[in-house]
């Protein structure tokens, strides 16, 4: 085993016969392929950084064994993976490359804003950037050439007030098998690294879980994956649509294989040496039979100053389990993981986009319920007002004094439900998260979110916090009582 990061589990002299600790570049992995000579070298299981030298070692007479380095560079190569996915008729956000400014203005004014802008082949959605208009544009394109490695920007369409869901799949060449399809309850846009999510999905209709199904098998099998792969998608207007497709383990296998009591990655690497899923007697799709939640934690407060907004960039260093048979248990006991201590009482603040406007109501109305008193902005309290439930109107950022941040800032708020969408609104969220990661104040920025703090405040109040090791949850599963 290579690993730059000796921190992780690999330091764990049980994990291999020889463990070495070095820089993942093409030189110094090539000395070892030399010092070892082996039968087969992995690349699926060490991110994005493996990924990018699959060629050059296959190209220098590397053994490279599972998913092939053609199929690896078909699903990261922007253009031949936009031209796989239309010969599938598999909907994809619009996009385009460029390699300067005009041509960006260009692709960015026929597929309108805002996009998502990034580097070809980078790590943990580093150097990207949601631009609302030209200037923002413009800026990132001049700062982007450190970046860019003589690859060109990559420009999707990005798709506000969207569902985002993972789904982890094994596959041997003939058969795939889906591990789990994830669904993130933070907002689109957000890198998957840093939202929270839970499996199994619990807002999905079923015939997005169905398409998401058959688009899965349809390209792990047009990649000719073997191992495991991941793809992401986003759901918008009844549209599922595919925004990557990772040839390789993902950072959700661990969450995946203790949900599922499936150890995939082992799996995995049998596939590569030519075993087949059926020998492990995996032909269905994987089940689970409780609510297994994955949430990130952010090192934040050890950075005081530090930018706190949460975007396409990933911040998490890390991540918990919440595991509960109810879905607001699971969801308190991953929270209270993680350092985020939701309130069981005391004073809400709401401010919702348009769009949510009219989905916001039954939300409102839990928290009133569970006894929280609700402050919202202008538009969001007229409208809670209109459905009779007691609120108090307080400022934007924009507006006058005191406004929300002050309040924030003065320990009078308790939790925060905030949908951004569009620019303004999302410069006004900026200074909102700030000022509420700063005070350890719980911020929500999607509705999906503010249903699961309300259910996992629910839990709370009623003390239903039990608490089982994994082995226990997965003994009641097997018996059927889980």
């Amino acid at each position: 085993m290579v690993n730059c990061n000796p921190e992780t589990v690999s330091t764990d002299y049980d994990t291999s016969d020889r463990l070495y600790f070095e820089p993942l570049t093409f030189e110094d992995v090539m000395h070892i392929v030399e010092r070892e000579k082996p039968d087969g070298v992995i690349v699926q299981f060490g991110g994005q950084t493996p990924l990018n030298l699959a060629l050059p070692l296959q190209q220098a007479g590397v053994p490279i064994i599972g998913t092939s380095p053609e199929s690896i560079d078909l699903a990261e190569d922007r253009k031949r993976f936009g031209k796989l996915l239309s010969d599938l008729k598999i909907p994809q956000p619009p996009s385009g490359t460029a390699s300067s400014y005009q041509e960006a203005a260009a692709i960015a004014q026929d597929i309108g804003f805002p996009v998502l802008v990034r580097p070809s082949y980078v790590l943990g959605g580093r150097a990207m950037v949601i631009a609302y208009d030209y200037r923002t544009l413009e800026n990132y394109m001049d700062e982007a050439v450190d970046v860019s490695q003589d690859r060109p920007i990559l420009i999707d369409k990005f798709l506000e007030d969207a569902f985002e869901a993972d789904v982890d799949a094994l596959a041997d060449g003939e058969d795939v098998v889906i591990g789990g399809i994830m669904e993130h309850i933070e907002e689109a846009g957000i890198h998957s690294g840093d939202s929270s999510c839970v499996l199994p999905t619990y807002l999905v209709k079923p015939e997005h879980l169905d398409t998401m199904r058959r688009y899965t098998k349809m390209l792990a099998m047009r990649l000719n994956v073997i191992g495991l792969m991941n793809v992401q998608y986003a759901i918008k207007d009844d549209i599922v649509y595919v925004l990557e497709v990772n040839p390789r383990a993902s950072r959700t296998i661990p969450f995946v294989s203790k949900a599922t009591g499936v150890p995939l990655a082992k799996v995995a690497a049998r596939l590569m040496i030519g075993r087949k899923l059926a020998e492990f007697g995996l032909t269905q799709e994987l089940k689970v039979d409780n609510f297994f939640i994955k949430s990130p934690v952010f090192p934040f407060l050890k950075f005081p100053g530090v930018d706190t907004i949460l975007g396409p960039e990933m911040k998490s260093t890390g991540e918990v389990m919440g595991v509960s048979d109810n879905f607001g248990q699971a969801y308190a006991k991953a929270q209270i993981s993680a350092g985020v201590v939701l309130p069981r009482s005391g004073t809400a603040f709401i401010s919702v986009n348009q769009h949510d406007k009219k989905n916001v109501i039954r939300i409102a109305q839990r928290l009133h319920g569970l006894g929280f008193q609700l402050i919202a902005t202008r538009g969001t309290s007229a409208v809670l007002k209109e459905h009779g439930i007691p609120v108090k109107q307080v400022y934007k950022v924009n507006e006058g004094r005191p406004h929300i941040v002050d309040l924030i800032k003065s320990g009078k708020v308790d939790l925060i439900l905030n949908t951004p969408l569009g620019k303004d609104s999302f410069f006004d969220e900026r200074a909102i998260r700030r000022a509420a990661m700063q005070h350890n104040i719980p911020c929500i920025t999607t509705l999906s979110g503010g249903a699961a703090v309300a259910s996992g405040i629910a839990a709370l109040q009623q003390n239903k916090i039990d608490v089982r090791s994994l082995q226990e949850y997965h003994e009641l599963a097997v018996q059927g009582l889980g």
